[in-house]
């Protein structure tokens, strides 16, 4: 089955995976069965799990370490926070094209495609995102090559604050929940 585009999510030429929350309970957390290699959702995650899956010990990932099916849940409380929750979240995240400071995990999906020029046109429109916006942007890199990240953020930086933060909040979750099926 192909997964089908996200278009309240604001940005051109990615297909978005479906929501975990639309699962057949008989499905792995990505739509492979329960004996395939895919990593089901955990019950069960600590805050230190979580602090790795999210890019640090926030607020929220203190509540969700409190929940049963923390990864499940995160999909609709990172929507029910108040903004200074959410904001803080997104800014827990390194930047895209940020060379310094990141974990391993981060400096792995973000890969070494990198020229001078795309890092410094990165750095120019990061800068200009959070000037309009106040929060870092954030997208689910998914190994693609920094150039198309940055057609991304290009055809996101227009959009209003409010639809950016809820699109950067569910990419937030989605980062998360691959990180957690990858292991």
């Amino acid at each position: 089955m192909r997964d089908e585009a996200r278009p309240e999510a604001g940005f051109a030429g990615r297909e978005a995976k479906p929501r975990v929350t639309s699962r057949n309970p008989e499905e792995g957390a990505r739509g492979g069965t329960r004996d395939s290699p895919t990593r089901e959702l955990p019950r069960k995650l600590t805050v230190e799990e979580l602090g790795e899956l999210f890019e640090g010990r926030t607020r929220f990932v203190e509540r969700l370490a409190a929940e049963p099916d923390p990864l499940r849940r995160a999909l609709t409380l990172v929507h029910e926070l108040p903004e200074d929750e959410k904001r803080e979240i997104l800014d827990a995240h390194p930047a895209i094209g940020q060379r310094t400071g990141l974990t391993a995990r981060s400096a792995s999906e973000q890969g070494s495609d990198d020229t001078p020029a795309v890092l410094e046109h990165l750095a120019r429109l990061n800068a200009a995102y959070e000037e309009r916006h106040g929060f870092r942007f954030v997208v689910f890199v998914n190994r693609r090559p920094k150039t198309e990240v940055l057609e991304v953020l290009r055809s996101r930086i227009d959009n209003p604050t409010e639809q950016e933060l809820e699109t950067a909040l569910g990419e937030l979750v989605d980062i998360a929940i691959d990180r957690w099926e990858r292991g």
